[in-house]
């Protein structure tokens, strides 16, 4: 579905998956008008990805945890006003008019989202949504630290490999080892034992005690140990190994994968002398934790804040709000935390954007059940999620001697093909002090990922053994946008003009 260009809303938001879906049916609910955009064809986002009706899967939400959240959400949005617009890719947002730094609704600012559609985003003609306020929960993506091996078919993040599963029906391979660092690798094993794969062992880079060191907020986060023990359960019901303190430092094979070394890890993450052993498998699901996808908001300038774990996050205010008035966030754009706290987040920002909209405080009637009661309760909720969330960024951030796992014929930038000898180069002989200056002397970060993939590894290289800078993420496009898409737009605006 596309939308009329010239139609204005209350709110767009920017993603379907949990924090998009209750922030678009709560704005919905409370009166506003709502565009809700998403790149795939199916609302769920990345967490509740399912597979397309043409597969014909009986239960769906076999391979889900907390499915009975989505369903509600989904089913509010079919009886919501929400205009959901599917294969919207959306790469840029632009405040148009009003005063800057002015409340949204009060000098008739708004903005304008930017869209190319199609299934991958190949249709030239450009779409063009006008509202008075946006929300962005555009979720997150993998980081990947690169190691021997890491390019050879049937190596896949392991968000991928749960994809594959979820929205397919596929796996990567028979026999896969699951490995990097974070409590997804738990989801992930767990949902590809289940399915039928053998999994040899889940490798984590850090270890669980590390949680220990925050006991409150494990407390007042019963849930996610309850969600901890389904997963280790399921492992020991299908005899998966957990080794932590351990990383895949090596792929073997020819045509594809065929073995891993798994060495022990020190606490740098430097690999431990000797204790390299080999793990047969046909295939390797593997990643090191979320990054926020922010690259919308600071386009427009908002304001970030460090992560535990080294990463961006956008810095918001008790409301969910950015330091952009008129624009808000929620779910992982502000520090990745599970789909729980992006509804919690959903939420508080819809009623958040409401009440600013009709020119009032968060909601005075408790009798319609959005006052000042489930303001507050949502942003107690959030607060004690978001802690908890923290203290899981600290515990598997990466260690400053994973570097120690590359070889100079390492690829480090897939899209260039820049090794780590050459990152090393630019940094040891050219005098490269920060991945911007290692960019323009290897082209490392310039090709079709724009450094997503890259970008950790790269500003660790270039910091030598220090703190390495968090990934630059303001790009000018979010996604890749065709020549053919800016002229037309040109020749849009031109016309308005004559």
């Amino acid at each position: 579905m596309t939308a009329s260009p010239s139609e204005p809303y209350d709110l767009v938001v920017v993603g379907a998956g949990s924090a998009g879906l209750a922030g678009a049916v709560t704005a919905a609910e409370l009166g506003l008008s709502v565009a809700l955009l998403d790149s795939t064809t199916q609302s769920g986002g990345q967490f509740y990805r399912h597979p397309a009706p043409a597969l014909g899967a009986v239960r769906p939400e076999a391979l889900h945890h907390d499915w009975s959240a989505f369903s509600d959400l989904r089913r509010r949005l079919a009886a919501s006003t929400v205009t959901h617009l599917t294969g919207h890719h959306v790469w840029s947002v632009v405040r148009e008019s009003g005063e800057s730094g002015a409340a949204a609704g009060e000098t008739g600012e708004t903005w304008a989202v930017h869209a190319i559609t199609g299934a991958d985003g190949t249709e030239e003609q450009p779409v063009r949504i006008t509202a008075r306020a946006l929300l962005l929960a555009t979720g997150a993506y993998e980081r990947q630290l690169p190691f021997p091996g890491w390019t050879l078919p049937g190596v896949v993040g392991a968000g991928g490999a749960q994809a594959m599963l979820k929205s397919g029906l596929v796996l990567p391979g028979r026999r896969i080892v699951v490995a990097g660092s974070g409590p997804l690798l738990l989801a992930v094993a767990s949902s590809l034992a289940a399915a039928g794969a053998r999994v040899p062992a889940v490798v984590e880079a850090a270890g669980y005690l590390r949680y220990a060191r925050s006991p409150r907020a494990l407390v007042t986060n019963p849930a996610k140990a309850a969600e901890a023990l389904v997963h280790g359960a399921a492992l020991l019901r299908h005899r998966v190994r957990v080794l932590p303190g351990s990383a895949v430092t090596e792929v073997h094979g020819t045509d594809r994968v065929e073995a891993v070394t798994v060495s022990r890890l020190d606490g740098d993450w430097t690999p431990v002398p000797g204790t390299g052993r080999r793990i047969a498998c046909d295939a390797l699901a593997v990643g090191h934790g979320l990054v926020p996808q922010i690259e919308l908001a600071t386009a427009v300038g908002c304001a970030t804040r460090a992560l535990p774990d080294g990463t961006l996050g956008l810095a918001l205010d008790d409301l969910q709000e950015t330091s952009v008035a008129g624009l808000w966030a929620a779910g992982e754009t502000g520090g990745v935390g599970g789909a729980e706290l992006a509804r919690t987040e959903g939420e508080l920002a819809g009623r958040a954007i409401a009440a600013r909209l009709r020119g009032r405080r968060a909601d005075p009637d408790p009798g319609r059940g959005v006052g000042p009661g489930r303001v507050g309760e949502l942003r107690r909720r959030r607060d004690r999620m978001r802690a908890f969330a923290d203290v899981m960024s600290a515990a598997h951030a990466p260690g400053p001697g994973w570097p120690a796992w590359l070889e100079d014929e390492t690829d480090v930038c897939r899209c260039e093909e820049v090794t780590a000898g050459r990152v090393r180069e630019a940094v040891t002989e050219l005098g490269a002090r920060d991945a911007r200056t290692v960019k323009l002397l290897t082209r490392a970060g310039m090709g079709w990922c724009q450094g997503r993939m890259c970008g950790t590894a790269v500003a660790c290289l270039a910091a030598r053994g220090g703190t390495p800078e968090p990934p630059a993420e303001r790009r000018p496009f979010a996604v890749p946008v065709p020549l053919a898409t800016l002229a037309a737009l040109d020749e849009r605006a031109t016309e308005q003009n004559l």
